[in-house]
């Protein structure tokens, strides 16, 4: 989720719990090798074992056309010791799509095909390889040729999110097309998409038939809601338990983001968090306005600059 879900937003949830791995937001590959700087910057996790401060592994992911430039890009990631590498065929955002990178390319299985077996004959046996897919671009007439080319192409898991790259965000989900594909290739399939709280999850489950569920916004809106799912805590959970993550979030946004966009990334966040919870809809529109760090923390957190 570029833009929303990076590394320090990565790390303040993992912190919660009910997270067995993440996922980066993705890296875009062209026409270059990239320099080791440009993967520890996206996903500074590299730096330490590929683990989150809570000792969650993220798999880095790429994205992007060229088989020969994804390969090469994958093998020196893989030089930083990724538990795994993750490939990218689900952005819908037009901007990624016009440079044919992300869901355009499901209407290409040859060429998926071609990048996970380059990828997968790039990095070593005990790296991960996986694939995050849509049901389709404008259809979901190739749903079950791409799931079969990641499949035939040495993939370990794919994730698929339940809508086309047509349907964007828009509810619903449909998550019965994920059995379809789950029923279609033996591997590892992991049911994604408009999961914003515990009932989603069990009906995800139920239709999809998967076992493993991954989680998006909907964990930006509901940090506790792994946990959620997975039994551990009872929700929603009293938004006096939610500040103190807020506040550590922000200090780290304050510790390494440019101070123009700093309030910024606060407010994105209480944005989300407004679905779950009644105080973050009565924060956001105190704090619509204000944009400097020390007044937005002092606000919120009763803290001084």
């Amino acid at each position: 989720m570029e833009g929303l879900l990076d590394h320090i937003l990565r790390d303040v949830l993992t912190r919660v719990g009910g997270v067995d791995r993440c996922v980066s937001e993705f890296i875009r590959v062209t026409d270059q090798l990239l320099p080791p700087r440009v993967f520890t910057r996206i996903v500074p996790e590299l730096k330490t074992g590929g683990r989150t401060a809570a000792g969650v592994p993220v798999h880095p992911q790429l994205l992007g056309s060229d088989v020969h430039c994804l390969a090469e890009n994958a093998a020196r990631l893989a030089t930083l010791k990724p538990e795994g590498i993750d490939l990218n065929f689900g952005c819908p955002a037009k901007c990624v799509n016009r440079h044919r990178g992300g869901a355009v390319l499901l209407d290409e299985p040859e060429l998926i095909h071609a990048i996970v077996a380059a990828v997968r004959r790039a990095v070593p046996a005990e790296v991960m390889v996986s694939a995050k897919m849509r049901l389709g671009y404008m259809d979901t007439s190739k749903t079950l040729d791409v799931a079969r080319a990641i499949h035939a192409a040495g993939a370990q898991e794919i994730v698929v999110h339940a809508r086309t790259k047509a349907d964007g965000y828009k509810p619903p989900a449909y998550w019965e097309r994920v059995a379809e594909v789950r029923e279609a290739v033996p591997l590892t399939v992991i049911a994604n998409g408009e999961i914003w709280t515990v009932e989603h999850a069990a009906l995800a489950r139920q239709r999809s038939g998967c076992e493993h569920l991954m989680l998006g916004r909907g964990m930006v809106a509901d940090p506790f809601l792994a946990r959620r799912v997975a039994g551990d805590c009872a929700g929603p959970r009293p938004w006096a338990e939610l500040l103190p993550l807020m506040r550590l979030f922000f200090d780290q946004v304050r510790a390494t983001v440019a101070p123009r966009h700093q309030g910024g990334r606060l407010k994105q966040w209480l944005h989300y968090l407004r679905r779950a919870y009644p105080q973050a809809q009565d924060a956001y529109a105190e704090l619509r306005t204000v944009n400097a760090a020390d007044e937005l923390a002092r606000r919120l957190f009763g803290a001084p600059g």
